[in-house]
């Protein structure tokens, strides 16, 4: 018979103000700089740059082995902006196992899930607290924070999907989410690189 590593069971605690998991192991804060190239308007990014904005953290609450049979969850905060009339946004991700699904609850503020096959296939799906929506396996995700006020989730995915960050930097997505008249409106990405 074999052995098995049983891994103890733990809780994490998250604030329903802020989003915040106090006792995160691994917080991830992204910069206008660390996603620039991203936004479809170089000259604003460019002008918004050296203020280098926060745009969004990731608060990691698992400590579980990033391997198959276990899960990994985190909280991602999103901050009110935009780069030109681009919504701030998170840089999107494929998994790098690509038939890896995920899993969103909306916890504060409204933002957009914005889903892309690897053709350029685009699917949005409305996020705000009480909302949980689905990430099938092979799409790409990006959230986009469309409020005033902080746009919070928590994601829970496998915790061997791993990040494929480098198809979005080196394609883009096919549509991007801009104001127009005070709101959220789908245009085509003038970035986007069919692969």
């Amino acid at each position: 018979m074999d052995m098995i590593d049983y891994i103890t069971p733990f809780t994490s605690t998250v604030d329903l103000q802020t989003g915040i998991i106090g006792d995160a192991p691994l917080i991830v804060t992204r910069r206008l700089s660390d996603v620039r190239g991203l936004y479809a308007d170089a000259q604003a990014e460019a002008a918004l740059v050296s203020d280098n904005p926060l745009t969004y953290e990731v608060y990691y609450g698992y400590n579980s082995p990033e391997v198959e049979g276990q899960l990994g969850y985190c909280t991602t905060i999103i901050r009110p902006g935009e780069v030109g009339d681009e919504y701030f946004m998170t840089k999107g991700h494929y998994h790098a196992k690509a038939d890896r699904a995920e899993v969103y609850y909306g916890l504060i503020g409204e933002g957009y899930l914005l889903l892309q096959t690897p053709e350029g296939k685009i699917n949005i799906q409305e996020m705000r607290a009480g909302v949980v929506a689905y990430v099938p396996p092979h799409w790409g995700h990006r959230t986009i924070n469309v409020g005033s006020e902080n746009f919070v989730f928590l994601s829970v995915f496998p915790a061997d999907a791993g990040y494929d960050y480098k198809t979005i930097a080196e394609h883009g997505f096919a549509s991007i989410i801009v104001e127009r008249e005070g709101r959220p409106t789908v245009a085509p990405n003038p970035r986007y690189q069919v692969k």
